[in-house]
Formats: C-alpha cells, structure tokens, sequence
C-alpha cells in the first residue's frame, strides 16, 4: 500500500476554504492591515499542511521516527495496550511548525487500532503520553517482531487522524495520518531493540533511523 500526498491535500482543504473565503470578504471591506494578516494565514495553513517526499533507508530491520521533531524521552516503560509488558519508549514532541503528517516505521502489518479519548495537555509533558487523546497502533513485522507506535493530541491539537485501518498491510515510510497543530508521538519497542537517537534530537518521519530490531 502506498500513500501519497492525496489524503493530506485533502485534510487541508476545509480549512484553506474557509481562510480564503475570509481573506476575499475582508479584501472587499478595504481593510489593509486585516486584508495582509488573513493571507498570512492562508500561507501558514498550506505550510503546517505540508507533505515533503522523502528518501526511505533501506533494511527490513530498520526502525524510521513514525514524525518530524524532537526526541524528548527515551526510556524503559509497559505498553499497557496491546503488548502488556516491558518496551522501550521513543517520544516525539511536534511543534507548530513541524511536519505532521505520520510515517509508518517498518514494513508489516497492522494487527490493532485502538482510539483512547482524553485531556489536551500540553504534548511535550510526560503526562500527555497517559492522559490525552490519542489513537494506537499495534504492527507486527514479517519477522514477528510487535511494536506499537501512539498519536497524541497535544494542547492545540483537537484532531487525530488515521488512514489505515486493522489489517492493512503497510511499507516502512507510507503516509499513515496526521494530527493537526501540535502534538506528540510515542513508540514503543521490543526490549533489546538497538536504539540510535537520544534525547534532545531532531528528527524526521520516515528518513530518520530511530532504531535497529534484533
């Protein structure tokens, strides 16, 4: 299965709709200043709706970041959802001005969506991985190896959205879904995993190598 840039131009159309329709009934009005601001905000909603290509590394046992941002855990923790024991965690914080859409992070297939409705935290605490809205999903790679990978909803974020549905089969880097204006995305690992990021690191979805499965 292939993703391409279509689902993306999509979400974004409504609300390009609705902030050039506004630009346009102020420009009628004459009033400069409020004419300039609406366009500004027509070019940063088609930025925050940006889709760019990007290059997918090859090995079946290479894990790419699920998002764009930084790296702002990297611990042991339980996967309550579907793996019911220990994994290692990679948390992803997105700002504003991150790409977001998602990225699967190796091929297999998906074997559990599971929709947790909650709180709007802001998404780089801690707490937002517990307490806010946020959609799971469980993947099971050709080897066997589970691994589950989280959206969630952050303080500006009130949208979740997800493309794939339970047993798909999907490829390492296909377009999965977004979450709109801010948020976070957890990845939890089988234990023994070769983590190569730290903390504080910037990455990319679908480029950027989180990890190595053994």
């Amino acid at each position: 299965m292939t993703r391409e840039s279509s689902p993306v131009r999509r979400e974004r159309l409504p609300f390009l709709i609705g902030v050039i329709v506004l630009a346009v009934a102020v420009a009628f009005a004459k009033i400069l200043w409020l004419t300039i601001l609406t366009a500004l905000l027509a070019l940063q909603t088609i930025w925050f709706f940006r889709d760019p290509r990007r290059t997918i590394p090859d090995g079946e046992e290479l894990i790419v970041s699920p998002a764009d941002g930084k790296i702002v855990e990297v611990s042991e923790a339980k996967e309550e959802r579907f793996l019911k024991d220990r994994a290692v965690k990679v948390s992803i914080f997105l700002n504003l001005f991150d790409v977001h859409v998602n990225r699967i992070p190796c091929t297999g297939r998906i074997r559990g969506i599971q929709y947790q409705p909650g709180k709007f935290l802001a998404a780089s605490k801690a707490l937002a991985s517990t307490e806010n809205e946020q959609n799971a999903l469980l993947l099971e790679t050709p080897s066997g190896a589970r691994l589950v990978f989280v959206q969630v909803a952050g303080l500006v974020a009130r949208r979740i959205v997800c493309w794939v549905k339970e047993g798909d089969r999907v490829q390492k880097g296909d377009r999965f879904g977004m979450i709109r204006f801010g948020s976070r995305t957890d990845l939890f690992l089988p234990p023994g995993t070769e983590i190569r990021v730290r903390k504080g690191q910037k990455v990319k979805g679908g480029s950027s190598v989180i990890g190595t499965l053994k």
